[in-house]
């Protein structure tokens, strides 16, 4: 309910189910919570403050949510008889002018007999006379003026409300009991006439801040009812009120206490009940938002909603705490509750804008000017010498039809599905302020219940489902972007795969040709060196025959090489070995040379390309040629070591040697050296007269730099 802007896709959805489970738990709680009734005794404050059970009382409520029944007739003024429990429409009034000292000493007298015997004074029982009483219609009710004088020296008035009672069949109830949906006056009791004269069985000077709100209950005593077969008993209910000004006396319950208990435990839950349920549910959802707003500072629909929900609460602060005792106190009291209202009314009305597509600044600065200027006229500092309670309430209501007005028009007109939905509740709940205002001032209806807990509980619900409805929108619309999104990935991917497969096509035929060029370099350097000299000098006539085939063989020797470097070897250097021993073993054999194979398993080099294995290969043919054409060996050995983080080849022979030290380097050498280095290795040449020469090649196993020299061939 609470994340109403756009932003509510932020808001996870567990979140939401976490707040309609509070709502749940907070209703359930609070009906949990209520204290069940206690048991009368026959006393003479019977049945006062006592409270119904709650649970399984809603459920049985049916269609007396704004009324208490339909009135049965009744053949004489104030007499209730006829099966079961019976309601008085009818009964007959007297009236006494008392001062405030009687008044008090009312009061007095029956806080001394409370729980004992004895008799009021005869000034303050009800008329005896005939001609002072007179029929009058229940409910009975002076309505309330917009604005009332408060004058503190106004006299008092006892209104005296005589019903006789006679029970089904003439056969008394075990228990009897008297229940009056709404009693709004000063503190009332409740009398009955005995063969002593009037006895007071029920006097509410306890709970008469509550009386207002609270469905009046009296239990009349066992020991007035168990002797009266086949009479009826005489009950005067005496209501003190202040002369000129509201009260509300509605119509009279009388019979068996299993018949009217139900009654009135619905009335309670209508009438108590679910307004504490719904302040406690708002209060949680309230909390919630607040912790939603201190996490998002930049969302104030979260702000609005808890604030919202701690205005209602102190607006129904009656129903939950008891009122104060002191003037000053029960003044100030009434204006924190009453002037509220006003802020839960502005609150609703800048959160139900969240739901618009623009702000509507002027009428926020409006509303909240009235609320202000409300709130501080209604202060209590101005005097307690008019009652503005009621033209409080009226602007409240003014200002909160055109209010409802605005807000249904802009829905209207932008057409979004959850704020016409708000502007409906909203309606509702204008229609059920109307009617708690015209209950509160007395103008029609005075039996019903105040209606504003369930407008509340409507107005809820379309958050509720305005902030759903926004929600799975949001969630819609992420779901066709990340479809969108999608879409579009996978075009992206396929552009991207067909350009990765040109790149590799592209980067193949480059390959290709530098490897052709290189191949083709080689030859040209080798191969196609060689037999341009062999031609030059055959045609010259400088070269026998056998000098022609060397010739020849070498040069197909040399073409081996390179087509042997092309060869797949895995990046083994064994295998590449391997392969030269393959293709020189017969040259070397046919040259009478020994070959001893001294090679053993070797790490991978990654880095061994064909143009690396061509390098070696030549290094390794320079050496085997050098010891079968110039060092007039017998025996040559090839030996591979590891070395860790190094391989070693040698090449060792058992020729005459020569002696390094006077040996100038010819180009011969400084080649084999060049070839090494471009390897990233190195290239050692040991040798000494008649002990034959040893070249050694060691290589990395890694190497990160190659040559630029290498790289090209």
């Amino acid at each position: 309910m609470l994340a109403v802007y756009p932003c509510l896709i932020n808001v996870p959805q567990a979140a939401w189910v976490l707040a309609l489970r509070a709502l749940l738990l907070s209703l359930l709680l609070a009906l949990h919570l209520m204290p069940v009734q206690a048991a009368s005794s026959p006393s003479l404050d019977v049945g006062a403050n006592t409270r119904p059970g709650l649970l399984g009382v809603l459920a049985t409520e049916g269609t007396q949510a704004a009324s208490d029944g339909v009135a049965s007739g009744s053949d004489r003024t104030g007499v209730v008889e006829g099966p079961g429990a019976q309601r008085a429409t009818e009964a007959l009034v007297a009236t006494s002018d008392w001062t405030l000292e009687q008044l008090q000493a009312w009061r007095s007298a029956l806080r001394s007999m409370d729980g004992g015997a004895g008799q009021l004074p005869a000034e303050l029982l009800p008329p005896s006379t005939p001609t002072a009483w007179h029929p009058v219609t229940l409910p009975d009710v002076r309505q309330r003026e917009a604005t009332s004088d408060l004058d503190t020296s106004r006299r008092y008035q006892m209104r005296w409300y005589r019903i006789r009672y006679a029970p089904p069949h003439s056969r008394w109830p075990t228990s009897v009991a008297l229940y009056m949906p709404r009693l709004v006056a000063q503190a009332a009791a409740v009398l009955v006439n005995t063969d002593n004269g009037w006895r007071p069985v029920f006097d509410n000077q306890s709970g008469a801040r509550e009386q207002w709100v609270r469905p009046l209950w009296v239990v009349l005593p066992a020991a007035l009812t168990e002797l009266r077969d086949e009479r009826e008993i005489e009950v005067v209910i005496a209501v003190p009120v202040m002369q000129g000004l509201y009260y509300s006396v509605s119509s009279v319950w009388l019979g068996a206490r299993e018949d009217l208990e139900p009654r009135h435990d619905r009335r309670w839950v209508l009438q108590i009940g679910v307004p504490q349920a719904t302040s406690l549910t708002l209060v949680t959802l309230g909390l919630f938002a607040l912790v939603l707003w201190i996490k998002r500072r930049d969302e104030p629909a979260y702000l609005l909603f808890a604030l919202a929900s701690v205005a209602w609460l102190v607006r129904n602060l009656h129903y939950h705490l008891d009122l104060p005792r002191t003037r000053d106190a029960l003044d100030w009291f009434w204006w924190i509750t009453h002037a509220s209202m006003s802020w839960v009314m502005l609150l609703t009305f800048l959160f139900a804008l969240r739901f618009a597509r623009q702000r509507f600044s002027r009428f926020e600065r409006t509303v909240t000017a009235f609320v202000l200027v409300a709130s501080i006229v209604s202060l209590p500092l101005w005097g307690r010498g008019m009652d503005t309670l009621v033209m409080l309430h009226i602007c409240n209501a003014v200002v909160g039809l055109g209010g409802t007005a605005f807000v249904a028009t802009i829905a209207w007109r932008q057409g979004s599905r959850e704020l016409r939905l708000i502007a409906a509740s909203l309606v509702i709940g204008i229609a059920l302020a109307i009617h708690d205002l015209g209950l509160l001032a007395g103008w029609w209806w005075p039996e019903h219940i105040y209606l504003m807990p369930f407008a509340t509980l409507v107005i809820l619900a379309s958050f509720l489902y305005a902030v759903q409805y926004r929600y799975i929108q949001a969630l819609r619309g992420i779901e066709r972007a990340n479809e969108d999104m999608a879409q579009r990935l996978a075009e992206q991917s396929d552009q991207l795969r067909s350009q990765h497969d040109k790149l590799r096509e592209v980067e193949r035929q480059q390959a290709l040709l530098l490897e052709r060029q290189r191949i083709m370099q080689d030859m040209h350097d080798g191969l196609g060196s060689s037999l341009l000299s062999a031609m030059v000098a055959v045609e010259q006539g400088s070269m026998a025959q056998d000098q022609v085939v060397t010739v020849l063989r070498e040069c197909v020797d040399d073409l081996r090489l390179v087509i042997d470097s092309l060869e797949p070897v895995g990046h083994d250097l064994v295998s590449l070995l391997a392969t030269m021993r393959y293709r020189l073993g017969k040259r070397l054999q046919l040259g009478g040379l020994r070959l001893e194979w001294d090679v053993h398993d070797l790490p991978v080099l990654e880095w061994l390309e064909p143009p690396d294995a061509l390098h070696v290969l030549r290094l390794m043919q320079e050496a085997l040629t050098n010891a079968l054409k110039h060092a007039r060996a017998t025996r040559v050995r090839v030996v591979t070591r590891d070395l860790g983080r190094k391989v070693e080849i040698r090449v060792e022979d058992d020729g005459e040697g020569f002696d390094v030290a006077t040996i100038t380097a010819g180009r011969g050498l400084r080649g084999l050296q060049r070839r090494a280095r471009q390897l990233g290795g190195s290239l050692r040449v040991d040798s000494s007269p008649g002990h034959g020469t040893v070249v050694t090649l060691r290589l990395p196993v890694e190497r990160t730099d190659p040559e630029p020299s290498l790289q090209q061939g």
